[in-house]
């Protein structure tokens, strides 16, 4: 059987994805790129905001439209929190809770009758990262978050903290880097609380899997920056740890962070960020919402200021909406639409700004890149290719079209 896979939203949602793809594969099925050739069709949806879930009910439209003959399954927070609706979209043919995704390919197989094993199962199958496009993989190691921050939805969507044992993840990155995988990024609705249910931590996880794999490149999905320790900080000095991590900051004000119910206030996560830039190359980027409830023009500015301050390398930026069933939704004193904007638009500058000061900054080094297998044509013949450096940052390099670097990594200088 031909199968689609589909996501909208977070890492963990890839990796998740990646996970269904190599079970799908095991029982001897094939994941296909083309959704007019599949036979099933699996959503992982989101609904992060409101126009998240809005895109999950058109996706799911989408795809039945394109191909109504294929089964369809959808999965993820939209359908968690909007099971009823999400039932009652034209071509769902099953809904599968966030707490049930462990047993997503088995029921999808079993109760949309696709459970006779397919004549191809004895054979090798295709590697799905690979049939997918891709050159590193997401390895999902805990799901759910212990905290409640005001505006987020996700933790209702999620549910409790659950955490892989070390000896799984480290088993299925020994297994991934067998397939040909060079770089893995860790993912988790709440990363660093990972081993809070199995008396573990983020730590010892990541000790473990440089001590009991070679992959050779190791990156870590969002982190709270409350729960760093000492400890943490000394694992970058093993060089297959990448010098990036991506904290969310969600404002430069203590008060704003306060109604958000955040636990890291400014000054702590000052000095954070004046210890991570000790590791040479150091990228560090973030999230901000802009427009909370009851954000006041002081409160803007001391957050603006704050933020510049920082120096990020990149910041994902985010215009408050209101989310049903969060507690920032009951808030009063809303932010103008109007407002929003200009604040918005007035982050993406310094955003800008930002990057390219970081981007300039490493000018002159000399790094390693993970190269991917994007490939663009040039005028004189040959192509330009696209990976990362250990920081994150994108960089581009010419070669022949003859030549292929992808899933290489090669050192390369960076220029202007």
């Amino acid at each position: 059987m031909q199968i689609h896979l589909k996501t909208l939203g977070c890492r963990l949602n890839e990796a998740e994805l990646e996970t269904w793809a190599q079970a799908f594969q095991a029982q001897g099925h094939s994941i296909t790129r083309d959704i007019l050739t599949a036979q099933l069709v699996v959503i992982n949806s989101c609904a992060v905001t409101q126009d998240a879930a809005r895109k999950s009910r058109q996706l799911i439209r989408r795809i039945h439209r394109e191909n109504p003959h294929a089964k369809l399954v959808v999965s993820g927070c939209y359908a968690t929190l909007n099971t009823d609706e999400a039932q009652s979209l034209l071509g769902v043919d099953l809904v599968v809770s966030n707490k049930d995704k462990e047993n997503l390919v088995e029921k999808a197989l079993s109760e949309l009758n696709f459970d006779t094993m397919p004549a191809m199962a004895t054979e090798p199958a295709e590697i799905a990262l690979f049939t997918r496009g891709r050159q590193r993989a997401f390895v999902k190691v805990q799901d759910g978050c212990r905290y409640r921050c005001t505006f987020c939805i996700v933790t209702v969507a999620r549910g409790e903290e659950t955490s892989r044992s070390i000896f799984d993840v480290v088993s299925e990155i020994n297994t991934l880097h067998a397939q040909g995988i060079n770089e893995v990024i860790l993912t988790g609705v709440h990363l660093g609380g990972y081993g809070s249910d199995n008396n573990e931590n983020i730590v010892s996880l990541i000790q473990a899997i440089l001590t009991q794999t070679q992959i050779p490149r190791l990156r870590l999905g969002s982190l709270e920056p409350w729960e760093l320790n000492d400890e943490f900080f000394e694992l970058f000095t093993n060089s297959r740890l990448m010098p990036h991590l991506h904290l969310p900051l969600q404002s430069g004000s203590d008060s704003v962070l306060k109604r958000m119910a955040r636990r890291c206030k400014t000054d702590e996560y000052a000095q954070m960020l004046k210890r991570l830039r000790q590791i040479p190359n150091f990228n560090i980027t973030t999230d901000i919402i802009v427009g909370f409830p009851n954000e006041t023009n002081e409160e803007w500015q001391e957050s603006f200021e704050f933020i510049k301050q920082c120096g990020f390398g990149h910041i994902h930026i985010f215009t408050y909406s209101p989310r049903e069933g969060t507690k920032a939704a009951t808030l009063p004193n809303p932010v103008s639409h109007e407002i929003k904007k200009q604040r918005s638009e007035q982050l993406h500058r310094l955003a800008e700004e930002m990057k390219q000061m970081f981007y300039q900054q490493n000018i002159g080094q000399t790094l390693d890149v993970l190269w991917e297998g994007q490939r663009e044509e040039l005028e004189n013949g040959n192509v330009k290719i696209f990976g990362y450096t250990p920081n994150y940052l994108r960089v581009a390099r010419e070669i022949n079209k003859n030549e292929s670097l992808e899933n290489h990594i090669t050192t390369f200088q960076l220029n202007d």
